[in-house]
């Protein structure tokens, strides 16, 4: 039930028990067909390996369930493709290879898949960060430091910042499915021994047929790759996350600077409109970091096998997958359907009485009065400001320090004009994405 809530089913799907169970057999048949075009086995039972290996003739529940005595479901699996084929192919099922090799891989296929869709979802979510950014380039807004108002900005700003950490994260997660998603075939004890003088032809040929990287050596015990993997689905998830949180604090009701048109009623409430997208982001987002947490700790692995790390893989890693997933699909129906209120924006920007701008106006008594000066002055007059519930211009103006004008101060106090570089930066972060 709480799988389905949070992961789309395309994601579901590519990760299930079904998806696992195809990918160990997609590895078993490529095992066997590589090893007949390497002249290691006969082509006739290789074909009929082949054959047999579809997954609606077996279950994936009993080969969980029978391999809990082997430990791993690769075991279970391979005497039930050896049942299934004729009696002269029987000895070269599995042959040359572990339980291992046959998992890895099917993780790699598993992956490869998840990422896959995973990729083009995020696609979809810096279509949307691009668009808000160039649609709002020059929208002035609050930007909020330890969430109080610091300086102005502009809604496209914020929106290039979510640009560029998507497209920063999902180039990392790129690089790790083309380099670091691999086969793995190295048998018993990564010697390739089984294959006799041909198992780098079969090792090549492996990795080939199952349309995966060839790794120079197995990597039984090297879960360097796997870490690699956790990592990028960490970091996109922490990224999605972010650009989530953003949009619930702005869509607060006493700021309502956006609004979530997809949230959904309170069971109670009436009039409430919940941020369901943030909130089913936020938490896909939390189980990705504690199932890539697991998959990612098994970096230790003992000798040529690792005792127990390996194992604890299988389940984390489709996590990791299937809600990377929840959270990439809720952030961008969360922003295609983003509702801005630039009217609130500047209402709010400009409640402070000039205060998001008194670092303008430092500066601009700094020539005369010095840094520290300057500084010291203006904080004061909006402590006394804040005190009065008064105006910031008119504690300035009244400061016999103050050589400004009363024209000049609430020009340097208009928020609206101190922006800085805002909308060149939105300009880079379009340029940069190729826009």
């Amino acid at each position: 039930m709480f799988e389905r809530l949070f992961v789309p089913a395309e994601f579901v799907e590519v990760t299930s028990d079904a998806a696992w169970l195809a990918a160990m057999l997609e590895a078993e048949r490529a095992l066997a067909t590589a090893s007949a075009r390497a002249g290691v086995i006969p082509s006739g039972a290789a074909e009929a390996i082949a054959a047999a290996c579809r997954p609606e003739r077996f279950d994936a529940e009993r080969l969980a369930l029978d391999g809990r005595a082997s430990g791993n479901p690769a075991e279970p699996l391979v005497r039930a493709l050896t049942e299934a084929v004729p009696d002269d192919a029987t000895a070269y099922v599995h042959r040359g290879a572990t339980s291992q090799d046959i998992v890895d891989t099917a993780a790699m296929l598993v992956t490869r898949r998840a990422l896959g869709l995973l990729l083009d979802v995020l696609d979809g979510v810096a279509d949307e960060c691009a668009a808000l950014a160039e649609e709002h380039r020059s929208t002035p807004m609050a930007a909020r430091t330890l969430l109080q108002q610091a300086v102005p900005t502009t809604f496209g700003l914020k929106a290039a910042g979510w640009l560029v950490a998507v497209r920063e994260t999902r180039a990392a997660l790129a690089r790790v499915q083309e380099e670091r998603v691999a086969a793995q075939l190295g048998g018993a004890a990564g010697t390739l021994a089984a294959f006799g003088d041909s198992g780098l032809e079969v090792k090549r040929l492996f990795a080939e047929e199952v349309g995966l990287a060839e790794p120079v050596l197995a990597w039984h015990a090297d879960r360097g790759r796997i870490a690699e993997l956790a990592g990028a689905l960490a970091a996109v998830a922490a990224t999605l996350a972010k650009i989530a949180v953003d949009i619930v604090l702005l869509a607060q009701t006493e700021v309502a600077e956006v609004a979530d048109t997809g949230g959904g009623g309170s069971s109670t409430m009436p009039h409430k409109r919940n941020p369901v997208g943030p909130a089913l982001a936020v938490a896909c987002a939390r189980q990705v970091h504690g199932y890539a947490s697991v998959v990612a700790a098994p970096g230790s692995s003992e000798h040529e096998r690792g005792v127990g790390g390996w194992h604890s893989e299988w389940h984390a890693l489709s996590g990791a997958l299937a809600y990377s997933g929840g959270a990439v699909d809720a952030v961008r129906r969360t922003l295609a359907g983003l509702e801005v209120h630039p009217d609130r924006m500047l209402e709010n920007l400009r409640a402070s009485g000039g205060e998001v701008a008194a670092e303008r106006v430092s500066f601009a008594l700094a020539e005369q009065l010095g840094r520290r000066a300057a500084r010291e002055l203006v904080t004061e007059a909006v402590a006394r400001a804040r005190g009065h519930n008064g105006r910031l211009a008119d504690e300035l103006a009244a400061d016999d320090r103050v050589e400004l004008t009363r024209e000049q101060l609430a020009a340097a106090l208009d928020p609206v004009t101190y922006l800085g570089s805002a909308e060149a930066l939105v300009d880079e972060a379009l340029r940069s994405d190729g826009r």
